[in-house]
Order: structure tokens, then sequence, then C-alpha cells
């Protein structure tokens, strides 16, 4: 029987209450693909509980792995490895498990894959993942749209320069390079907190990094690692949709188990458009008021600056607020998908190009939408939040990718929306 998701989301309800932020989906993936490196069990806390990473067990679990969950805390047990490749279906599930390449190359040196799927959101090329794994000894052959990675010689140490600093790039060069002969340095390497979270990881496994979250990253390569227990830290994308989702309501909100560095300049963008946020240890209040201030000037860059994730999310918030917000995505081509649907709505945006303009309306209203990717799915849950009327949101899958039960959560805080399943 073939099922319809939605999300029906009556607007003018101002968020009040607390909320736990979940741990972090760009984290918990190459966490998970991590280890198969340690060869025995490790143990991730604050794993969350998403479509991705269930696609990232069902990987494991292919590959010969036993895994269980008990609530937010995953048991994963790579002893045994029974497969050195991953059939299509599972690979065409999430961009991600790209990660998983590096990861069995690193313990057993060889790897058959198919290009990976996920999110529609223009060009990702894995040219700079292969390049790199070239580097450190790997023989690539393409075969009807499958890789055959092997290693013929063994890995080695290597310098590699990214021309980007990619972060699955980074991060598929951390996975192969731990266990490598000799030391790997990586220049312009990428800087996010998702990277550190995979070297802290790597290290409690017995790896040698230095750097992670610097430009320069030094590994000396080990002979074997173990498994190990880790917490994996909050996700700061999802952090930013409450509170951006607070924000645009005119409501008052705690984030508890939150990060509030890694939210960088996101927290001050609020405060220019009028909110008031106090910050510190593990918690981000948040109040908004009635009519916000535009956001001037978004760019998307590499962190430590604005992320690409986050900029349907404030972009969702900037179509009812005082003025013209201005907005350029440097990272991805097509990452306006979400305004289309954001102006049946009656926001107006104007997109040229990587920019768009919002000129802030007195009101958007309820209508019939979907998610086009995660984070536009999430920006038209903000802005079906702020909206006169009923929004009807389908094509929910992509946003359960990366909230738990966002409905559920966001129904704790006092909106009204529900999930209709027919």
């Amino acid at each position: 029987m073939f099922y319809v998701k939605k999300l029906l989301i009556q607007g003018g309800e101002p968020l009040h209450g607390e909320i736990a932020v979940q741990g972090a989906k760009n984290s918990a993936l190459p966490l998970l693909a991590a280890t198969i490196l340690g060869g025995g069990e490790s143990i991730l806390h604050n794993c969350p509980d998403l479509s991705d990473v269930h696609a990232a067990c069902e990987i494991l679990s292919y590959l010969g792995c036993s895994l269980h969950r008990e609530k937010d805390t995953m048991y994963v047990d790579t002893s045994v490895l029974t497969h050195a490749e991953i059939p299509e279906d599972l690979m065409g599930e999430m961009r991600s498990s790209i990660m998983f390449l590096g990861a069995m190359l690193g313990r057993i040196g060889r790897a058959r894959i198919s290009f990976p799927g996920g999110c529609e959101l223009g060009p990702r090329p894995i040219d700079l993942h292969l390049s790199a794994l070239r580097q450190l000894g790997v023989e690539i052959q393409e075969d009807h749209g499958f890789l055959d990675c092997s290693v013929p010689n063994g890995l080695h140490g290597a310098r590699i320069t990214l021309s980007f600093p990619s972060v699955g790039a980074t991060e598929n060069i951390m996975l192969a390079a731990v266990v490598a002969q000799g030391e790997t340095i990586i220049t312009n390497a990428a800087q996010e907190p998702e990277i550190v979270d995979l070297a802290e990881f790597l290290r409690a496994c017995g790896a040698k990094i230095r750097g992670a979250g610097e430009s320069v990253i030094i590994i000396e390569g080990t002979d074997s690692l173990h498994g190990s227990e880790y917490t994996v830290i909050p996700d700061r994308i999802v952090a930013a949709t409450y509170l951006c989702a607070a924000a645009a309501t005119g409501g008052e909100l705690l984030l508890n188990r939150a990060n509030p560095q890694h939210l960088g300049g996101m927290l001050g963008m609020l405060e220019e458009a009028g909110c008031r946020t106090i910050a510190g240890g593990s918690s981000i209040y948040i109040r908004g008021r009635s009519r916000l201030r535009p956001f001037k000037h978004v760019r998307t860059m590499p962190y430590p600056g604005f992320p690409t994730d986050a900029q349907a999310l404030f972009m969702a918030v900037s179509t009812i607020a005082d003025g013209t917000s201005v907005f350029v995505e440097n990272i991805f081509s097509n990452r306006y998908k979400h305004v289309d649907e954001l102006v049946k709505m009656g926001a107006n945006i104007k997109v040229e190009g990587k920019v768009a303009v919002v000129e802030g309306v007195h009101h958007i209203s309820g209508a019939s939408v979907r998610a086009t990717d995660l984070r536009g799915g999430a920006a038209l849950v903000i802005a079906g939040l702020v909206a006169n009327g009923e929004t009807s949101l389908g094509d929910i899958y992509h946003i359960d990718r990366g909230y738990e039960s966002i409905e559920r959560n966001l129904s704790g805080l006092g909106a009204k929306i529900r999930r209709e399943e027919r």
C-alpha cells in the first residue's frame, strides 16, 4: 500500500518552552562509518533517530556488523565484515554513504560502491574524494556507475591540498589516513565542528590526529584502531531551526543540550534582527519580537562562515521581516528550490543566479507546498508556523532525514502541527 505523509500546520502560535537539541546528523554519519576501523564494539551516545542514520545502519548491517539501539545510544560491533560491496539501493539513500569508502579501504583494503544519493542541491562531485584517496595509494576503476577501489600496495601517507574545504572529502581522507603508513597532511581542510567530532572519536579509538578544526590537519598513521565509547555533538543546524522558528513566531525558547560556540554568527544575526539571545554553557535562550528587522546581507561560506544549511531557515524568517534581506549562496548551485514554495505562501522573493532578494511582507498565508530538500523542508515548517491559515507540507521524508519527530517537538512548544498519513 502506498502511504502519503504530510505535515498540517496551523500558523499564528508563538513558540514557548524549552527543548533539548538532538545529536548532529552530519557528525553521527561519519562516526558510524568510522566504527568499521575499530574492528570491535563502539558505543555512540546522543545518536539521533533519523532516516539517514537508519540508512547508515542498514549499510553496516549489510557489511556484516551487528547493531542495536537503546534510546539515544547506538551499539555497533564491527568485529566481522562479510562484504566489500555496498549495493546501489543502499548507497542511493544518502550522500554521506560515500564516507564508507575511506573506512572500508582503511579496514579491508578494497570496496565496491555506486555513486551516493541524497538531496539534489546541484553538483556535489566526489572528485575531491577520489583524487585524495588516489594520493593515499588507492586504485579506482569506474565500471557502469560503480567504483571498484583497491589498495594493492597498502595505504600510505601523503600531502593533500584540497581545492575547496570539502567536509566530506576531509572526512574520507581522515578515515583512510589514520591507518595508512606514515604521515598525512591535509591543507585547506574543512574546519566544521563535525570534523573536530570525527577527529575526537578517532583519537578515542587510538588514532593520532592534530589540527582538526584548523585549515591544516596532520595525521600519523597507526597499525590498528579499537572501538570506543563516545557522545555525538549537538546538531547546530537543528538548533538554528528552532531558534529561527521562535524568532519568526515572536516566541520565547530555551534550547538545552546545545553548543552556542557552534552557532557562530547566527546568534548575532538574530540579535540584529531584533531578538534577544543569551548563550552560556550548553543552553541558548531566545526571545523574538512581533516584527523583525531584515538580515541585510547573508553570504554562505565554509565554516566558520554562515552555513549553507541555515540559508533556507533564515530566508523563511526574512519573508515577514520589515525590510529587504539579501542572500548570496556560494556553496551549492541549486539551493534555492524552496523559494518557489515560499512564494506560493505569499513571500516576495526574486532570485538571479546565486543571489536572492527578499522583500519582507506583512504576512504570508498557508498553502499546499512540498519539501524540496532537507533544510528547505524545515524552512517551510517555519513559514507554516507564521502563516495565516493552514499549510499542508508534503514530501516530508526529506525532513525526516535530519529531524527527530519535528511535529512532536514543535507541538510541545505550543505549535499547532500534526503528521497525517494516508
